[in-house]
């Protein structure tokens, strides 16, 4: 090891990669002294935010492609509401939504214990899966109905 420069910057560049890793993860005591009860409003609030938008940009399409495939189908109002159930229900978006479930019960026990910026941590991750899942979610819905569309 020694006293070589190339020792000294690699010794820098360690300690530089460990500081910005603890930073990033928002570990260590002073993280958890900085971090606030509005930091885990913000974080729901994105999340929420994120969802809300989600809902919003997929729903018309989506019940606009249900409307095209009632159209094509010559499928009555009553026929829809049967025959369409199937685009919205199924075993995977069962899965999805008790995934969401889980996550949002996680998300419920953590929201109320705190400042802790661990929790903190878990909480930002539990808010990005539910995104990721809901994103997944509409994505299988549309490829299915696209799919039964091109048919």
């Amino acid at each position: 090891m020694g006293g070589s420069g190339k020792s000294g910057w690699r010794a820098g560049l360690f300690g530089l990669g460990i500081a910005l890793i603890c930073h990033g993860l928002t570990v260590g005591p002073s993280a958890a002294e900085t971090c606030q009860r509005a930091d885990f409003e913000a974080v729901v609030d994105e999340a929420s935010n994120t969802l809300l938008q989600l809902t919003q940009a997929n729903t018309p399409t989506f019940q606009a492609k249900l409307r095209s495939l009632k159209a094509k189908r010559n499928w009555t109002n009553d026929q829809l509401m049967t025959e369409g159930a199937a685009f919205v229900r199924d075993d995977k978006i069962a899965a999805y939504d008790q995934q969401s479930e889980q996550l949002l019960i996680k998300i419920n026990s953590q929201s109320g214990e705190g400042v802790d910026c661990k929790v903190l941590a878990g909480l930002r991750e539990a808010m990005r899966t539910l995104v990721e899942t809901q994103q997944a979610k509409w994505k299988y819905m549309f490829d299915k109905i696209d799919a039964e569309l091109a048919r």
